[in-house]
């Protein structure tokens, strides 16, 4: 995976993950590049109509009658699937243990986490059955929209399904074996939201966090911790706008440009904290992003990709005075972005980095897959590159610590911690160079003015 663009490409062509047909399809029906109409107050959703091949599961929060423990309960339905009813069983407890958040230094070992987060799927056995239900009926055409209003960092993406033998179905992760997508409940009048897939097409706007202070030479193994400007790499052949500096990033966002911005891309630091006042990215806090109105966002309709530690985690502003949950992809996407791409925790090392590097190219490269089947084969290769799911490498080998099989199943999690919110058939078209059926280069022309 490492760079290589090509090892994605290979994964299509042999059409084998873990026992699951992956075909190359024509652009999906429906995924329209129209300007998304409002739909006017209220708490709005994402799916309003979903195509019939989507799965919709409603996750809330809960008390446990017997212990008064936050939990959470759980609803699904899907055409040509028996719903399933609002279901709240004892091992639907807050699991905090077993979130991505956890993939950090100092944490449990990924080993540990991995087995947690399978221990933790067993127990969903409900929602599993019914996902495989409605595999067998919508085969990979399937799409699985989660609105989760929890704030529990439940990992969708990992969620252990069980084999179906009888209609064919391999056991695996959730996230590498069919397009999934998450959404929360956002309120705000007049919010424009998709009804259906969209295209955010046009140029990138770019920060990239530079530590002017920080001498590489004295420690090169955090060099890409201070300096991310080396993402601009994936957005070569691309019209991009690139920012090292993080005010006039900001007020780029608040003007439209004269060329429509297709994603707003952020490498630099997060922080998070169980109290909005600790949300930052770039040191600029979530209460002053909030200040701004993104017109970019609100006109434009891009595409946001957030490169930034914690920047998919949220909290609910219960010390605002509010239920609603609140963090970077609510912003952003209250403030009009098509879909975001966040992070479930710390994605500071040179190894994270580079998967992000990888799936920013995913994305960019297919601009007629929607970005969530391209997290999904992302995901996939991941899982490919890891092995057997049978086979978890214990923490220690012959009395030492198990370096590499940590690394392995670390590397493994990464790639998992990506998540998408939006609408499952939207996609992302960059101006720029794209090559056509024939391998020949061509470039998407725009007008440009610099600015």
């Amino acid at each position: 995976m490492r760079g290589d663009p090509a090892g994605l490409r290979r994964l299509l062509d042999s059409g084998v993950v873990k026992g699951r047909r992956l075909t190359r399809t024509a652009a999906p029906e429906g995924a329209g590049t129209g300007r998304r109409d409002p739909l006017g107050f209220g708490a709005v959703d994402a799916d309003v109509r979903p195509p019939p091949e989507t799965a919709k599961i409603k996750v809330v929060p809960h008390h446990d009658r017997s212990h008064g423990l936050p939990a959470f309960g759980i609803s699904a339905s899907c055409e040509g699937v028996a719903p399933l009813p609002y279901t709240f069983e004892p091992t639907q407890l807050r699991p905090a243990e077993i979130g991505l958040g956890n993939v950090r230094a100092g944490g449990q070992a990924p080993s540990e986490l991995l087995r947690a987060i399978r221990h933790w799927s067993r127990n969903q056995q409900s929602l599993a059955v019914w996902i495989n239900r409605a595999r067998a009926v919508h085969g990979d055409a399937l799409k699985v929209t989660i609105h989760d209003d929890t704030g529990y960092e439940l990992p969708w993406e990992a969620l252990w399904l069980p084999p179906d033998p009888e209609n064919g179905l391999p056991e695996g992760l959730l996230g590498a074996l069919v397009v999934l997508t998450r959404w929360l409940t956002i309120r705000r009048p007049g919010i424009v939201l998709p009804k259906e897939g969209a295209t955010a097409e046009g140029a990138v706007l770019g920060y990239f966090f530079h530590d002017r202070d920080f001498d590489p030479l004295l420690d090169p193994s955090r060099a890409p911790l201070h300096d991310m400007r080396s993402d601009m790499a994936a957005f070569h052949g691309y019209v991009h706008r690139p920012h090292v500096d993080i005010d006039p990033f900001l007020v780029a966002l608040d003007e439209p440009s004269d060329v429509p911005t297709g994603l707003v891309y952020m490498a630099c630091h997060g922080t998070y904290d169980e109290q909005v006042s600790a949300l930052s990215l770039a040191g600029v806090t979530w209460s002053e992003f909030d200040e701004h109105e993104m017109a970019v966002l609100d006109t434009d309709h891009a595409m946001v990709c957030l490169n930034a530690c914690h920047s998919g985690r949220l909290v609910r502003n219960t010390g605002g005075g509010e239920s609603d949950l609140r963090g970077f992809a609510e912003l952003f996407l209250r403030k009009g972005a098509a879909g975001c791409v966040v992070t479930a925790g710390k994605v500071g090392d040179r190894e994270a980095r580079e998967l992000i590097g990888q799936l920013v190219k995913t994305v960019t490269e297919e601009p007629w897959r929607p970005v969530a089947d391209s997290l999904r084969l992302f995901r996939a290769q991941a899982l490919q590159e890891f092995g057997s799911l049978a086979d978890i490498p214990r923490t220690q080998r012959e009395g030492r610590p198990n370096k590499e099989g940590q690394r392995r199943v670390r590397r493994l999690l990464y790639s998992l911690m990506f998540q998408y919110y939006g609408h499952p058939r939207s996609t992302l078209r960059l101006a720029g160079l794209y090559e056509d059926a024939a391998g020949t280069k061509r470039r998407e022309e725009v007008h440009h003015h610099e600015r």
